[in-house]
């Protein structure tokens, strides 16, 4: 028996929004939806895989389309299957999609590999059976725990959008069960900044902690400034306030920023990641890295990242991906990270969770779909049904 990949499905998708961070707005954003169909049969029902790249980055067609689809369909079934050819094996599949690619030049490429690795993976726990969560807890050797801490992000700036319209969107984050809210820094003044968070902090009183994030923003200068505004109160995280590759501003930044820290997002491979922990001053008993595997080549690099995270004496309880998709709710369920972003009303339908979950105290319990269980939300599905038909 051996398990073929009979086509793969891309369609580029608007994610569009008026909101803005401090660096990008998100007026013309899309994201790669992709479907990987194969000959596998269970209850009746061909198993297709699905993905779909996180929002920050745009679709993926030309690269997925000219690429690295093409490797996967033309490469010698036998060659992406286990041993036993029972199953796809995501890791070979990644090796194929990867190959005749030089070292370095990490980027789109790495957005394009993740959204097929996840479609991959969604396949690949289907075909075994079980939810994605238990799958990859099995080949670790470890128990999955389904029940994984979430935050509400937001706090975007928005045309009109004033103090009083952000506690009320922080409010109803608090309603939903979140006890970590974010908020977006930098897009103004630190005084104007500094009255925005203090109108949070007062909603929130003590039902919820706030985080803030600066989405690279600043230059030294004004980080150091930000920091010395922030440290007066008490934050979960001060959230990539410069260059996510200028390792020296955020290794100098910790010398004036004694409480936790965040960044990671837009590291895309191993050796990023690697970088960071030998030259950006990152400290494991209290940062917070935030590596997203729909934009870092996928979870098959996800798990050489946390092999460097291990080999940096890190744990994985320290990550809390970005992107809020349930490919990350599944990945900290089965290896044990430290939870997921989540955008309530923001980047649908592609966030968010199946249907009747409920963030309770901070935390959702994954239901026991299998594969990453997009077939539980049912707008989702809607779309991703269509394109694999």
């Amino acid at each position: 028996m051996t398990v073929r990949i009979l086509a793969v499905e891309e369609v580029t998708k608007p994610i569009a929004s008026a909101i803005r961070n401090a660096y990008i707005d998100f007026s013309k954003m899309t994201t790669s939806l992709v479907a990987v169909v194969t000959d596998a049969v269970r209850d009746g029902k061909r198993i297709v895989g699905y993905g779909f790249n996180s929002n920050g980055r745009y679709g993926q067609g030309g690269l997925i389309r000219e690429r690295f689809a093409p490797r996967l369909l033309e490469a010698d079934a036998a060659t992406l299957n286990t041993d036993d050819g029972t199953n796809l094996d995501p890791d070979r599949a990644w090796a194929a999609m990867m190959r005749n690619e030089k070292p370095g030049g990490h980027g789109e490429r790495s957005v394009a590999v993740g959204t097929l690795d996840m479609a991959i993976w969604d396949a690949t726990a289907k075909i075994a059976g079980e939810p994605l969560h238990h799958h990859l807890a099995e080949g670790a050797g470890r128990a999955a725990n389904p029940r994984v801490f979430v935050y509400a992000a937001g706090g975007y700036y928005y045309p009109g959008k004033d103090d009083e319209a952000l506690k009320a969107e922080m409010r109803s984050y608090l309603a939903r069960g979140y006890t970590v809210v974010k908020m977006k820094i930098g897009g103004a003044s630190v005084d104007e900044d500094r009255r925005r968070i203090e109108a949070v902090l007062g909603e929130l009183g003590s039902r919820a902690q706030l985080a803030v994030d600066a989405n690279g923003r600043f230059d030294l200068e004004t980080a150091i400034a930000y920091a010395k505004m922030l440290r007066e109160y008490p934050l979960f995280w001060y959230e990539e306030a410069g260059d996510p590759l200028d390792y020296t501003l955020q290794a100098t930044l910790a010398q004036f920023y004694p409480g936790p820290m965040a960044t990671g997002e837009n590291l895309f491979s191993h050796q990023d990641a690697r970088n960071l922990l030998r030259h950006g001053g990152m400290r494991p008993d209290r940062d917070w890295l935030q590596f997203d595997c729909a934009l870092s080549y996928g979870l098959c690099e996800y798990r050489r990242t946390l092999g460097v995270l291990a080999e940096h004496g890190w744990s994985p309880s320290r990550c809390i991906p970005h992107g809020g998709h349930q490919m990350s709710l599944a990945i900290a369920a089965g290896l044990g990270l430290g939870g997921n972003e989540s955008y309530p009303d923001l980047f649908q339908p592609y966030g968010g969770f199946p249907d009747g979950v409920k963030v309770i105290g901070g935390h959702v319990t994954l239901p026991d779909l299998p594969g990453i269980g997009f077939e539980g939300k049912g707008d989702l599905y809607a779309e991703m049904k269509a394109l694999a038909a």
